[in-house]
C-alpha cells in the first residue's frame, strides 16, 4: 500500500528544513507516494522552505496540530498515513519497520520512538537528556501492543482515520499547544476494536527542550489537556501503555502540598505540608534511581526537574478543571466512541 507523510507544523523554520532533508529520499527510493506540509498559520518563513523541498503545502488557519494533521491527510492519496512532527529528523529505517507493524492483521496503527538531537554538551542539554532519558526508559518498557501512541512518529490506515473521524479537533488541542489529541485518537482506535502496534527501533530524531521556562510551560499546557481528555475517556485516568497511576498522582499531590502550606502556622498540623512534598520528592525516586542505573548519575537531574513539572502539571490542571465546563460544550466528533458512557 502507498504511504503519504503528513508534517504539520507552525513557525517552524528552524527545524523544517532537515525534516524535510530526512524524508525527501523517502519519496525518491518510493518508500513515500508524497509528502504534505501542513502550515498551520505560520508567520515565519517555514512556507517557504517547504515550497524548496518536492512537497505538497497546504495552508491552514492556526487551528491547532489536530486540526492540522486532519487537513493533512484528508487531502493525501494513500491508504496509509505517516505522521511526523516539523521539530524531528526521521532515521532511514524509520518508516519500514512501522510498515513491517501495521501489515499485520487487525492493526490500524503503528508508533515508533524517539533519538535525542541535542548534544549532551549544548547549553540546557543536561534538560534535553533528561527528558530523553525519560522518555527512552517509557518506551522500553511498552510491549508491542499498547493503548497509547504519540503522533511524533505514528503510521495510520486510513481506514481507520476514516471510521473514528480522525483527530479531535474541538476539545484536545489549540494553536501553539502542545494537546492530547493524539492520545485522545489513540484511545478512540483501541476502544473501538483496532490493535496498536509500538516498536521502538522506529525512531525520529527530535529536538526536545533546552529552556527549562519553555519545558515547563509546555508542562502546564500538559495538565490542562489531560483534564479534557480524562473527563472523556475516564477508565483511562488511572494510566496507559506510557504512563502509570503514579505519574498520575503528582499533579494532584503538588497542589494539595502547596494547599496544606497554610498549616504550617498552626503547631499541631505543621506536620501536613512537609508530609506532603516529602512524597512528592519520594515519587520521583523510582523513574530517577532507572534513568541513574541506565545513564549514570548525572541523570539525578532528573528528581528537580520532575519535581518542578508536577507543579506545572499541577497549575496546569487546575486550569484545566476551572475551564471543563466550557470547554466540555465543544463539538463533539462525528463518529467517535465516547468511553465514558
Amino acid at each position: 500500500m502507498d504511504v503519504s507523510l503528513v508534517i504539520p507544523g507552525r513557525n517552524a523554520e528552524a527545524t523544517l528544513a532537515p525534516c524535510l532533508a530526512s524524508v525527501v529520499p523517502l519519496l525518491e527510493s518510493g518508500q513515500l507516494r508524497e509528502i504534505l506540509f501542513v502550515d498551520d498559520g505560520s508567520t515565519d518563513g517555514s512556507a517557504e522552505i517547504a515550497s524548496s523541498y518536492p512537497v505538497r503545502l497546504i495552508r491552514g488557519p492556526g487551528g491547532g496540530p489536530g486540526a492540522a494533521r486532519n487537513r493533512g491527510w484528508r487531502a493525501s492519496e494513500s491508504a496509509l498515513i505517516w505522521f511526523i512532527d516539523a521539530d524531528c529528523v526521521a532515521e532511514p529505517e524509520a518508516l519500514a519497520i512501522l510498515r513491517q507493524s501495521i501489515d499485520q492483521p487487525g492493526v490500524g496503527g503503528a508508533g515508533g520512538s524517539y533519538s535525542n538531537l541535542i548534544p549532551a554538551a549544548a547549553p540546557g542539554g543536561w534538560i534535553a537528556r533528561a527528558i530523553h532519558a525519560e522518555i527512552v526508559s517509557r518506551h522500553g518498557a511498552m510491549s508491542d501492543r499498547v493503548d497509547f501512541l504519540g503522533s511524533f512518529n505514528v503510521l495510520y490506515c486510513r481506514a481507520a482515520l476514516e471510521e473514528v473521524g480522525g483527530f479531535d479537533e474541538h476539545r484536545f488541542n489549540g494553536p501553539g499547544s502542545p494537546g492530547a489529541e493524539d492520545a485522545e485518537l489513540a484511545y478512540r482506535l483501541h476502544s473501538g476494536g483496532y490493535e496498536l502496534a509500538f516498536d521502538a527501533r522506529s525512531r525520529v530524531g527530535h529536538h526536545h527542550p533546552t529552556s527549562l521556562s519553555r519545558y515547563l510551560r509546555s508542562q502546564r499546557q500538559h495538565g490542562f489537556w489531560r483534564v479534557q481528555l480524562y473527563a472523556r475517556h475516564p477508565k483511562r485516568s488511572g494510566g496507559d501503555a506510557y504512563s502509570g497511576m503514579l505519574d498520575h498522582l503528582q499533579p494532584p499531590l503538588a497542589l494539595l502540598a502547596l494547599a496544606s502550606l497554610p498549616t504550617l502556622v498552626w503547631p499541631a498540623l505543621r506536620w501536613i505540608a512537609p508530609l506532603l512534598f516529602a512524597l512528592l520528592l519520594l515519587a520521583q525516586l523510582p523513574m530517577t534511581v532507572r534513568l541513574v542505573r541506565r545513564e549514570g548519575i548525572a541523570l539525578w537531574s532528573f528528581a528537580p526537574l520532575s519535581f518542578a513539572r508536577a507543579f506545572c502539571r499541577g497549575f496546569g490542571l487546575l486550569a484545566g478543571v476551572i475551564a471543563l465546563p466550557w470547554r466540555s460544550g465543544a463539538t463533539p466528533m462525528t463518529g467517535a466512541a465516547d468511553e465514558s458512557s
